[in-house]
C-alpha cells in the first residue's frame, strides 16, 4: 500500500524536531513533522518572546496548562509549556545542564543498558558546540551552541551570589558540564546574546530545504491509527477543526511528558481501568502510561533588590551551586538558582534564590478526565510525598537563608520577604509553609517510563519502541525511568539524538 510518508513525527520540540531532522538526513525517508502550535521558519519571523531569552515565554506560545504541587497546596496553579515549533526549548531559559553520569548508569540499571553514561556521552557531545571548553566530556561540532556568561556579564545579584558561595566555603565548580565537578559556577546556556537557542532554530531551520521533510503546524495529533497491531498513520485535527488521517508505516511520540500520555489514550494505550472509563477500545494495555510523573521541586526566599540593583531586563538566571545534600548519598542532588527578578514582569520587583530538588524521588500521575481530542489531563504533583524530598529541600532552604546573609548578598538586598521570621521560628509552621508552596521546576517526566516487557510499569523498550506494537516510538522526556539531576533540556535532545539515529537506521531502504 502506498503510505502518504515513511514516518510522523509528533511534536517539534527538543525531542521530536531532532528526530524530524537526524531521520530526514537520509533523502529517501519522507518525513512529516506535526506541531500543535505555530511555526516560525525563520529568525526574522520570530517573535519577541521567543527571541529574548532573559525572560521565560509563559503566555503567548503557551498550553495554559495548571497542576496541584501537592496534596496540601493549592489545586489550580499555572503549569508553562511551549506551543510552537521547538517546544519547551523555544520558550525556556536555556540551561544546557546533562546531568551525572549515576543518572543514565541508574537507567541502565532498571534494565536498559543503552543507556549507561558511557552510551550516551557520545551523543550529548554531539549534539553540542561547546565554546568554553574541549577534552573528552565536550563537543565541539554540533548544532547546540553552549557558552557561559563571564564574570564581566553577570549581573549585580548573579555576582553576589557566586561570592556568597565563596565566602561560606564551597567550592568553584567551573563547568558543571564536567562529570567531576561540584559547587558554585555560571551555567552553561544555549544562547547567543540574547537569542534563545532551540531546536527549531538549531535543528530544523538548517534543514527546512529538504524536499523530503514537511513541517505541518498548528494541528494536534489526535491519535495514532493502527492495522493488526502495526502503526499506520494519525489522525490530525487543524486549528479550524477539521481532522484529517495521513499514512505512515512508523509513528514517533514527541509530544512530551504531559501531552504524550494522552495521545496514547486516545489510541487505545494505556491503563485498562482508563480506557474503560473513557470508552475506548483497547489496542495495548499499558499500566504505567501517565503514571510515575517525576518534576524538581523548588522553593526558597524572595530577597527585596536595594535601589538600582534589578531590573526587568536582566536576565533571570546566570549561575548556579550544585552540592550533596546533607546525609544524601545522590552527587550533586541539589541546586541552589538566584533569580534577577521573580516571576513575570509587571508586579513587584523581588529577587530570588531557589532551593530545587534535582534528585527527586517523589511521584506524581496524570489523571485522564476526557477522551476529547483537545483533552489536558489533570496533573497531580504530589511533591515531597516521599520524606527524602522533604529533607532535602528542607535542607536547601536553610542553606539558601545562610547565603541571603552573607556580606555579598547583603550589599545587593534588602531584606527576605518570604519566609517570614513567624514561618522560620517554628519547625512545625515552616514545614506548612514549604510543603504548601513547594513549586515546579518545570520538568515533567517519566509518564511512558523506559524499560523491560517485564517491567510493568514499562511503556516503551530501550529503543523507544511501545510494548507489544509494531511500527510505534516514543522520544521525549515521557520514556525517561527516572528524572535526570538537570533541566531536562538537553537530556530530552540527548534522547532525540539517539531514537533518531535508530529510526534513520531502520528506515533505511534496502
Amino acid at each position: 500500500m502506498d503510505r502518504d510518508y515513511d514516518l510522523i513525527v509528533a511534536g517539534a520540540g527538543a525531542g521530536g524536531a531532532v528526530v524530524a531532522a537526524r531521520v530526514s538526513e537520509d533523502p529517501r525517508i519522507r518525513v512529516l513533522l506535526v506541531e500543535s502550535g505555530p511555526d516560525y521558519p525563520n529568525l526574522e519571523a520570530l517573535p519577541k518572546d521567543l527571541r529574548n531569552v532573559n525572560h521565560a515565554s509563559f503566555f503567548d506560545h503557551d498550553w495554559r496548562l495548571r497542576y496541584r504541587p501537592s496534596t496540601t497546596s493549592r489545586p489550580d496553579v499555572p503549569f508553562p509549556r511551549g506551543r510552537v515549533t521547538g517546544g519547551s526549548s523555544a520558550v525556556n531559559t536555556a540551561i544546557a545542564l546533562r546531568g551525572q553520569p549515576t543518572d543514565y548508569d541508574g537507567w541502565a540499571a532498571l534494565g536498559n543498558p543503552l543507556w549507561s553514561w558511557e552510551r550516551v556521552l557520545p551523543a550529548f557531545r554531539k549534539l553540542e558546540t561547546d565554546q568554553d571548553f574541549d577534552g573528552p566530556y565536550h563537543g565541539k561540532t554540533g548544532p547546540i551552541p553552549i557558552r557561559r556568561h563571564t564574570r564581566g556579564e553577570l549581573v549585580p545579584y548573579q555576582a553576589a551570589f557566586l561570592d556568597a558561595c565563596a565566602e561560606l566555603g564551597y567550592p568553584d565548580a567551573v563547568d558543571h558540564n564536567d562529570p567531576r565537578s561540584t559547587g558554585y559556577a555560571p551555567h552553561p546556556m544555549n544562547k547567543r546574546g540574547t537569542l534563545r537557542i532551540s531546536t527549531a532554530i538549531a535543528y530544523l531551520a538548517p534543514v527546512r530545504g529538504r524536499p523530503n521533510l514537511t513541517v505541518l503546524a498548528d494541528s494536534d495529533v489526535v491519535r495514532v491509527l493502527f492495522e493488526h497491531g502495526a502503526a499506520s498513520g494519525v489522525e490530525v485535527r487543524s486549528r479550524d477543526g477539521r481532522t484529517a488521517r495521513i499514512s505512515a508505516p512508523h509513528v514517533v511520540l514527541a509530544a512530551g511528558a504531559i501531552h504524550t500520555p494522552p495521545i496514547l489514550v486516545r489510541s487505545g494505550i494505556g491503563p485498562r481501568d482508563v480506557l474503560d472509563r473513557l470508552g475506548i477500545a483497547v489496542t495495548r494495555e499499558l499500566a504505567g502510561v501517565g503514571a510515575h510523573l517525576q518534576d524538581h521541586p523548588a522553593i526558597g526566599p524572595t530577597l527585596v533588590p536595594r535601589e538600582g540593583v534589578a531590573d526587568w531586563d536582566q536576565p533571570v538566571i546566570q549561575t548556579t551551586l550544585r552540592y550533596t545534600a546533607t546525609g544524601s548519598h545522590d552527587v550533586n542532588d541539589m541546586q541552589l538558582e538566584p533569580l534577577s527578578f521573580m516571576h513575570i514582569p509587571g508586579g513587584r520587583l523581588l529577587m530570588g534564590l531557589v532551593a530545587c530538588v534535582f534528585k527527586s524521588y517523589s511521584y506524581g500521575r496524570l489523571v485522564f478526565e476526557s477522551a476529547g481530542p483537545g483533552a489536558a489531563p489533570r496533573i497531580e504533583m504530589d511533591y515531597l510525598s516521599d520524606e527524602r524530598d522533604y529533607a532535602r529541600i528542607a535542607d536547601g532552604l536553610r542553606r539558601a537563608m545562610e547565603l541571603v546573609q552573607t556580606r555579598a548578598i547583603s550589599a545587593v538586598s534588602a531584606g527576605v520577604r518570604r519566609p517570614t521570621e513567624e514561618e522560620l521560628a517554628s519547625p512545625e509552621v515552616l514545614e506548612r509553609w514549604i510543603r504548601a508552596h513547594a513549586a515546579t521546576g518545570a520538568h515533567p517526566s517519566c509518564t511512558a517510563r523506559m524499560g523491560p516487557v517485564d517491567d510493568p510499569t514499562a511503556v516503551v523498550d530501550e529503543r523507544g519502541a511501545v510494548h507489544g506494537l509494531r511500527g510505534l516510538r516514543i522520544a521525549d522526556a515521557s520514556i525517561m525511568p527516572r528524572v535526570p539531576s538537570a533541566n531536562t533540556n538537553i537530556p530530552t535532545i540527548m534522547v532525540g539524538e539517539r531514537i533518531g539515529a535508530w529510526v534513520r537506521e531502520e528506515l533505511a531502504p534496502a
